[in-house]
């Protein structure tokens, strides 16, 4: 069943029918302003963090779902008949009522048409700005006068922590009030309470929002929830709709809302349009001066459009022309800016992530640096330069670390039995690959503060994370697990050891050779070739099962992930970085990749494991918790399916790693959205496995590592448009089927024309390459020769 469409031409999904099977949703704003809508019009608003900044109210898991939101009810004032703009909250019958829904980068787009009445309702945040607009258009579409009111509506947060406003009700429910002045709406929480612009962390201040109508007379207003909608009402039908009048409600305690009314008459064909700004701040010191400087539809036209040009721009770092137009749609859009998201929002702030994670969880956050990197460098290298202040001196990390309250140097680190093993050694992806991308070897020498105490060089820091793993083993000599290795399900004890955070360590001890070599430190090549060679010895000695690769072994010695043990006999993560680390010998990744094949591949993506746990006991995994193929229980983690596709790629299978690949993206999904239920433009955390009679739902959307991964591993491994520090590696490994591609990228400034021609119908193997119709020598672009523009012609053979 299809919902809607991608529209690549305006960057855009068109929501075409409104009763989608989970809310569909977009994300407007900045990490200081951030907002959520969803395709009807539902969401909430947070400034700087979902949990200590959330100024507009959302119920979540709620029936109906994404309530409320930023609506505009109309109404005829002959007939009574009322109406939303988007299809929720009133609900109209979808017979009668047509809608669709424009989700474009960092806006949302809802145009409706209901009894002779066409709107048009935008949606954004301008750059660099603390409100929003929304702006909507009224047009007449009937043969006779229609005479309007519309009503504005959201719901503000009693408290901007959300744990206050929703759960500390006989506290929360005694601190609001609302009314209007000088024709400006305004809230404010702990009234009585002193401002703080500057201060984030919300403890015994005010927060204070504002609302303005903008392009017609004001003609009544509520800012008390319980007034506008009415007892036992919710909603679909407020009674200050209803009635045709607000009641000019001053919230006192209880509950605020915005609601702003006006009235329009409409000729036939004839329009009007209207412009809401909603912010924070002191309404005299922040509001009358925004909306001087910011209200009219002409600058909030004018702002609509920098913000396109702002993300597009963005967007326009690698395009791609492929066989698959689906594949495009998600790598020319989504795939990007889906990552951004997860870049920008780590796993803060979304219709399911509800304040439990404030901040940027440590080893997501360095992962999702992979999905920006070629679009935002720059920004790229600011993430990494906080969270390498994140990094303790010890070489661990601390789990969250959060931007608006960060203290180098004066951190406290975690308890020792919560450390995890794997955070620092993601900075082995992600820095390498800023670094690839810019050509910038002196951020190696860039001095920085640890977490707690001290500071060091880039490589310092680098060195003190693989030292963290060497001095944590267990009884074989193998990295501890510690509290977790990226699977937070997996409880070996702490010194339990994780054969996937040996592959890490593998990997890492192998990057940082090559780094100490170009930087011209033999000794520090030395010492880490040395620890690889101690490393690589126990792993052969005690991790190959015969046809795969061991899980962990536990800190009673019990072997994980073996065709002895009943369940989780396969973990997919350590036969795919067997791989991706370089570790496995060809017959070993051959014969490991080919077990991945056999029991964890399903037409909806590769399990993290199988069989399900149904007997272990919960101290040695907590999966058990999950239903049988949901999540860390056999289910399909999105986060790992990149890997997947790229060790298939390292190992030349272009056409299993490419089903691998439409297996989990999204866009493969839009003619079938009742299999995946959740939004066909954007990855999920987890999708429901054949071990479960729901095989191919998806769930928790946006803010997830698949995001990073699924762009990292299209463009790096399928596509094959790698950066290293001598130029641009071209490298593809595609269906067989493909007769070629075209790319479009930039780097390092320079422009790049990509024709990749596949005659023979082959994965992998570049036969020739020529830069500017000259001959190269290999399949590397040096980067001493580009150009401002350049062409280059790659055949596959």
């Amino acid at each position: 069943m299809r919902y809607g469409y991608f529209d690549d031409e305006a960057k855009e999904y068109v929501i075409t029918r409104p009763d989608t099977p989970l809310s569909w949703s977009n994300y407007l704003g900045t990490t200081d302003y951030g907002a959520i809508i969803t395709n009807n019009a539902g969401g909430y608003g947070f400034y700087k963090s979902g949990a200590q900044g959330r100024f507009l109210r959302l119920r979540f898991n709620s029936i109906p779902m994404d309530q409320p939101g930023r609506y505009f009810y109309l109404r005829d004032r002959d007939s009574g008949e009322y109406w939303s703009a988007s299809w929720q909250p009133v609900g109209k019958p979808l017979d009668q009522y047509q809608s669709t829904c424009r989700h474009g980068t960092a806006y949302s787009i809802f145009t409706s048409e209901y009894d002779g009445v066409q709107s048009e309702a935008t949606y954004f945040v301008p750059l660099g700005q603390i409100f929003e607009y929304w702006r909507l258009k009224v047009t007449n579409t009937g043969d006779r006068p229609r005479s309007l009111s519309i009503f504005t509506y959201c719901e503000f947060t009693n408290h901007w922590v959300t744990s206050q406003d929703l759960v500390n009700l006989q506290y929360s429910l005694f601190i609001v009030k609302g009314g209007m002045k000088d024709d400006l709406l305004r809230v404010a929480c702990n009234p009585n309470m002193p401002l703080d612009p500057d201060g984030h962390v919300y403890d015994d201040q005010s927060k204070r929002t504002w609302m303005k109508l903008i392009g017609a007379p004001l003609t009544g207003y509520d800012t008390s929830r319980e007034a506008f909608l009415g007892p036992y009402r919710s909603y679909d039908r407020p009674l200050a709709v209803e009635q045709g009048q607000c009641f000019n409600s001053d919230a006192y305690g209880d509950n605020a809302c915005g609601s702003l009314q006006t009235e329009i008459t409409l000729q036939p064909g004839e329009s009007h349009e209207i412009l809401v700004m909603l912010g924070i701040g002191d309404g005299d010191r922040v509001g009358l001066p925004t909306v001087a400087e910011y209200g009219s539809l002409e600058r909030a036209a004018a702002e609509f459009d920098k913000l396109k040009e702002s993300w597009h721009s963005k967007l326009g770092s690698l395009t791609v022309e492929t066989p698959d137009s689906e594949f495009d749609s998600m790598i020319n859009v989504w795939a990007l800016y889906n990552a951004l998201i997860a870049f920008a929002w780590s796993r803060a702030a979304s219709l399911i992530y509800n304040g439990e994670r404030d901040g940027l969880g440590f080893r997501d956050s360095v992962q999702d640096v992979l999905g920006i990197v070629a679009a935002m460098p720059d920004t790229a290298r600011e993430r990494l330069e906080l969270m390498l202040t994140g990094q303790m001196s010890n070489g661990g990390a601390m789990p969250i670390v959060k931007p608006f309250d960060h203290h180098p140097g004066s951190e406290e680190g975690p308890a020792l039995e919560d450390y995890r093993s794997d955070d620092c050694l993601w900075f082995f992806n992600a820095i390498p690959a800023y670094v690839a991308e810019t050509g910038d070897m002196t951020f190696y020498d860039k001095i920085l503060p640890y977490a707690d105490k001290g500071k060091t060089t880039v490589l310092g820091h680098l060195r003190r994370a693989l030292e963290f793993n060497l001095e944590r083993t267990g009884s074989h000599t193998l990295p501890c697990g510690l509290q977790a290795d990226w699977n937070d399900c997996l409880r070996l004890g702490y010194t339990g050891e994780s054969v996937f955070v040996a592959f890490q360590l593998h990997l890492g001890l192998k990057v940082y050779a090559e780094i100490a070599e170009m930087l011209g430190k033999p000794e520090e090549a030395a010492w880490a070739r040395d620890q690889r060679e101690m490393l690589d010895s126990t792993i052969d000695q005690f991790c190959w099962d015969g046809e795969w690769f061991i899980w962990a072994i536990g800190e009673d010695g019990t072997v994980y992930g073996t065709k002895d043990y009943e369940e989780g006999q396969v973990y997919l993560n350590t036969q795919v970085w067997a791989v991706i680390s370089g570790y496995a010998s060809p017959e070993q990744a051959r014969q490991c990749m080919e077990t991945v094949n056999q029991k964890l591949a399903t037409p909806y993506g590769l399990m993290l494991s199988a069989p399900p746990f149904v007997k272990t006991p919960i101290d040695v995994m907590r999966a058990v918790l999950f239903l049988n193929g949901i999540k860390e229980n056999a289910g399909i983690f999105n986060h790992t399916q990149g890997w997947g596709v790229m060790a298939e790629c390292m190992l030349g299978n272009g056409d299993r790693a490419y089903e691998y690949y439409r297996a989990f993206m999204p866009a493969a999904y839009n003619d079938r959205a009742e299999i995946r239920q959740m939004e066909p433009y954007v990855q999920g955390q987890t999708t429901y496995s054949t071990y479960s009679p729901r095989a191919g739902n998806t769930r928790t959307a946006w803010l997830t590592g698949a995001a990073p991964w699924a762009y990292f591993s299209a463009t790096q491994y399928i596509l094959g448009i790698r950066p290293e520090i001598d130029g641009l590696r071209i490298d593809p490994c595609i269906p067989s089927q493909w007769d070629g591609f075209k790319v479009s990228r930039t780097f390092r400034g320079r422009q790049i024309e990509i024709e990749v021609k596949n005659p023979e119908g082959v994965n992998r193997g570049v036969a020739s390459m020529t830069l500017n119709d000259e001959s190269l020598a290999d399949n590397l672009i040096p980067a001493d020769r580009l150009g401002e523009t350049n062409r280059v012609e790659v055949v596959l053979g």
